[in-house]
């Protein structure tokens, strides 16, 4: 029996190693900035990471961010400090909650908010060195259709589109689908209501988008769900905390974290096999086309 158990071990050892870690990677982005996407990601960051997953949380925005903001974090250096060769990537994560792995961008640094295919090449490097075993990386990008937020939709398995029951959030979100799929061939995408009043006016805010998408576009939208208007969500934020965290109970929170596990059975794309830094080489080409396209 020992002798068997032994055997077991290498063998599960040995899958390991024949079998290379699966990075399950989330884009969340919007076509207008003020929807609440930050928010998103992060307490869809924390319910995964209740929910035994290792989380990685990046911050995309890369000229405003505020992930660390949002969460009460103070990092000392961020991803311009990578790019700079002044250290590793390991020396710029700070730890969230539940274990949630954040890396911070650099709010107001210009260079940052355009990188060129070189530098972004720079952190493919830093992300297939990292030390830290992960499950799922969750982006926030920046909010809009520059070419940063292209590359990073691109480049993802999965693009999460945050939209508001307000017309120019409609608006948006119908530009952005129409960029990445004319432009770039991306055809799937995933829809999620934030700020409605029920589960009812988030599916009709959802059909509000399909109407249109269907009638001009070529593509599949999934309704993944919807976040209610939730006045603890605002004290959350004052606190500097995620709603799941300091109001489990919470209508929003209820919400994130059904919405964490109707995640872990989305259909997976054939290309979301593969480590951490097959996501960065992905995005330089997608950096690529969106330059010259």
């Amino acid at each position: 029996m020992p002798a068997g158990n032994n055997g077991d071990g290498q063998a599960s050892g040995l899958r390991q190693i024949i079998q290379p870690q699966v990075v399950r990677v989330i884009a969340v982005t919007s076509g207008k900035g003020g929807v609440g996407k930050t928010n998103i990601s992060a307490n869809l960051a924390l319910a995964m990471a209740q929910n035994g997953h290792r989380v990685m949380l990046m911050d995309a925005d890369m000229g405003l961010a505020n992930l660390d903001v949002i969460m009460g974090l103070q990092p000392k250096r961020n991803l311009s400090h990578v790019l700079a060769g002044r250290c590793d990537l390991d020396d710029v994560i700070v730890p969230g909650p539940m274990g949630i792995s954040v890396i911070p961008a650099a709010s107001g640094v210009r260079k940052m908010a355009s990188l060129s295919a070189p530098e972004t090449a720079g952190l493919i490097h830093a992300f297939s060195t990292l030390r830290s075993p992960v499950d799922v990386l969750i982006v926030d990008t920046a909010a809009g259709i520059h070419d940063t937020v292209t590359a990073f939709c691109l480049a993802a398995q999965e693009v999460l589109m945050v939209v508001c029951d307000e017309p120019a959030s409609i608006t948006d979100a119908y530009a952005l689908c129409k960029l990445l799929s004319r432009d770039f061939d991306l055809r799937r995408f995933r829809l999620l209501a934030n700020r409605v009043q029920s589960f009812a006016q988030g599916r009709e805010l959802y059909n509000k988008v399909t109407r249109v998408t269907d009638r001009f576009l070529d593509v599949v939208i999934d309704f993944v769900g919807a976040i209610p208007e939730d006045p603890m969500i605002r004290e959350a934020v004052q606190a500097q905390q995620l709603v799941v965290e300091k109001f489990p109970s919470a209508r929003a929170s209820v919400a994130f974290r059904r919405l964490a596990s109707d995640a872990e059975h989305w259909p997976q794309k054939q290309q979301a096999q593969g480590q951490l830094q097959f996501f960065f080489e992905r995005l330089v080409q997608a950096q690529s086309a969106a330059v010259t396209t």
